[in-house]
């Protein structure tokens, strides 16, 4: 779907438009009265009804389709893989207090299998996960780590599976100030040719896991590959490639620069109960810092998967 002109939607119970940030990052806002009459409709299925029974996933995406006139469906499809866009910040009227964290998940479910699956996350045991952010923290990433910038990457980097699309809900924040997404689209990337020509940038490196997510395997990939037009994306993320050599090393930190020195660089502030739904192959994210304070909490919750419909990754060895 193309974002030169301004959309209106909502006669279908939602409303896209293109946010004040970018015009590829659109606003998709679902009427209150939408939520309110799915989550009636799915009442008789809570989380645990989700995470047991996989193919109830599917159930939940159909009935938010249905009472959204058919629409949605082919909008998120055709967005997700749109180039020009591929990224959507999407707000469910109502849903906007922790207590309705459960609601959330449902919600997010609902319209991340209307156009893909989401994976096995490892780290939590299901197919999201959710996690805190407190002003102290003993992690072993910059995940949790609330007074740093968490630097651009892609997610799935060090997993088999294809991580087509990234799915981060804000569930709820206390005390806080900073800590705004950061999100770059490649084709803004000012030095992007530079480095998906370089020697190194379509050579395997090995990318292992911290303990935290629950994963021993390392996984061979390139940073750069090319999608089924021929334009580049990338798999990376600076924590945890594991450069073999002095090149490798310092490729891989002039890059990492070379991202986090964007001027194309977006900060995104996500108000609780909204989340972000990427196309993990050519936008990058990030988190800025958070001001410190004893009190200051931030829970989020995440799925990633693989896309069902249309694709953004070429057909392997083609």
């Amino acid at each position: 779907m193309s974002v030169a002109n301004p959309h209106a939607l909502s006669s279908q119970g939602f409303s896209l438009a293109p946010s004040p940030y970018s015009p590829r990052l659109l606003e998709l806002k679902f009427d209150k009265a939408v939520v309110d009459a799915f989550l009636a409709a799915i009442a008789p299925w809570p989380v645990q009804a989700l995470e047991y029974k996989s193919m109830l996933r599917f159930r939940v995406a159909k009935i938010l389709d249905d009472l959204c006139a058919n629409q949605l469906q082919p909008l998120l499809v055709s967005t997700l893989v749109d180039r020009q866009s591929g990224a959507l910040l999407v707000t469910p009227a109502g849903l906007d207090k922790v207590e309705q964290a459960e609601d959330m998940v449902r919600f997010t479910t609902a319209v991340a299998h209307l156009f893909g699956r989401s994976n096995f996350d490892a780290m939590s045991g299901q197919y999201y996960a959710r996690f805190v952010v407190q002003n102290t923290d003993n992690s072993d990433s910059y995940l949790r780590k609330p007074h740093r910038v968490m630097e651009l990457h892609n997610d799935g980097t060090f997993v088999e599976q294809d991580t087509d699309y990234v799915l981060m809900l804000k569930i709820d924040e206390q005390n806080m100030e900073g800590g705004n997404s950061l999100l770059l689209h490649l084709d803004d990337w000012e030095e992007l040719a530079l480095f998906a020509r370089h020697p190194l940038a379509h050579q395997p490196m090995r990318f292992a896991a911290p303990p935290s997510k629950n994963t021993t395997q390392d996984v061979f990939h390139p940073i750069f590959d090319v999608d089924r037009d021929g334009q580049p994306v990338m798999a990376y993320i600076d924590q945890f490639v594991q450069p073999k050599d002095f090149s490798e090393g310092n490729w891989l930190t002039d890059l990492s620069e070379s991202l986090e020195g964007s001027g194309a660089k977006l900060s995104v502030p996500v108000p609780v109960g909204s989340f972000l739904l990427l196309n993990n192959h050519f936008w990058l994210h990030g988190r800025d810092r958070f001001t410190a304070h004893e009190g200051l909490r931030r829970e989020l919750m995440r799925q990633r998967g693989y896309f069902t419909h249309a694709k953004t990754l070429r057909v392997p060895n083609q």
